[in-house]
Formats: C-alpha cells, structure tokens, sequence
C-alpha cells in the first residue's frame, strides 16, 4: 500500500508498537487497571473515579503524543480501542456493585461501548486509515457523530459525569439510549457505504495528492 499523501491515511511502512505513544497505552491501561480492581476489592468510589480519571487522562496524552510527533499507526490505535474497553468495563462494573440501583443505565452504556461503539471503532480497518480520528475522509457525518471532539466528550465523560454526578437512573438512562441509538445509526451508514481497495486513498473520489494540514479536523 502506497502512501497517498493524506494526513489521515495509513502509513505502512511506518507501523510498528514500539513507540512512545503505545507505550503510554500501556501504562495507563495497568495503572487504571490496578486502581480499577483496588476500588472493586475495597468497594471504593474514590479509587473507582481515579481509574476513570487515569485512564481519560492517558487515553489524551497517548493521542496527542502520537499526533505531534507523528507516530500514529494502525495497530496503535486497535491496542488504544482495546484497552479503552478494558478499562472501562473495570471501572463501570466497579461501580455497579457500589451503585446496583443503576443497573440500568451502566448496562445500556456497557452494550454501547463495550460492543456497539467497539464494532465501530473498528470499521476503519476496511479503509487505508490511520485511525477512526480520520474518518472524515470517508464520510463526514460519521465523524461527527463519533470521532469529533464534541462527541468523544458526550460518549465517555458527560455519561459518566451525569451517571455517577446525579445518580439519576432515568436520565443516565436516557442520555445512555440516545448515545446508543446514534451509535447504532452509525453502523448501519458505515455499511452502507463503499469500500475502497486497501492499496490506495481511503478519501474516496479524492485525488492522491499530499494535504498534510487541511486534512486535520
């Protein structure tokens, strides 16, 4: 595959885990891990919360790292996707056992993320992308429904704040579904739209010419 000059597609002459950006995921997945599973043993809402917090807090730095000092790769970004997961269900399931009157919007946000969001996340590997960060290549509207910063900020931080900030069953709920549903809606755009050969621009209908900077959201 030939680098079509994209900022956002993929590179790969240039894969390979030993960076420094994979090796913050590593880190973070094994400190939020442990404080995960601390705050399960302890039955602690604190620990639980510094989980979460580890894990958002290293899940910013390992792509801005790899965004500045242009390490981003493929297989980069599927460890980023998995250890999101990881830690997440640690935390999440943590919490259910401290909170089970919130059975509810935690399971529906489980199904999203865990499942749902995980499949999506994924899709990019059907085009010559980096990551899903450079979905807008593709199509847009997917983008923005999940990969632009507003969107990140409502599927991880906002459901957790409004979760475990109100502890409000129905409206955690309510936010959780809404999430789930456009997720959901996702997908079935992601399916419906072409894939391209693997060995060219996933911009499709794009010229292959270099665009390092325009290309960025």
């Amino acid at each position: 595959m030939a680098h079509c000059g994209h900022h956002g597609c993929a590179r790969p002459g240039r894969e390979t885990l030993a960076t420094i950006p994979n090796a913050i995921t590593a880190v973070r997945t094994v400190a939020s891990l442990g404080l995960g599973l601390a705050g399960i043993v302890q039955g602690s809402f604190t620990l639980l919360v510094w989980s979460i917090a580890v894990y958002w807090a290293g899940d910013f730095l390992d792509g801005e790292v790899a965004r500045r000092t242009d390490r981003e790769t493929r297989s980069g970004a599927i460890a980023d996707i998995i250890c999101d997961r990881l830690n997440v269900a640690v935390a999440y399931l943590g919490m259910l056992m401290i909170y089970p009157d919130l059975w509810l919007p935690i399971g529906i946000f489980l199904l999203n993320f865990m499942a749902v969001d995980g499949v999506l996340s994924l899709a990019f590997l059907s085009w010559p992308l980096r990551s899903p960060n450079y979905f807008f290549l593709v199509d847009r509207r997917v983008w923005i429904w999940n990969w632009s910063r507003p969107a990140k900020g409502l599927n991880s931080w906002m459901i957790t704040a409004v979760t475990f900030g109100t502890k409000s069953v129905w409206i955690s709920s309510a936010m959780a579904a809404a999430v789930l549903a456009i997720k959901i809606a996702s997908i079935v755009r992601v399916n419906q739209l072409p894939r391209p050969d693997q060995s060219g621009c996933a911009a499709l209908g794009a010229t292959a010419t270099p665009d390092p900077v325009a290309a960025r959201p």
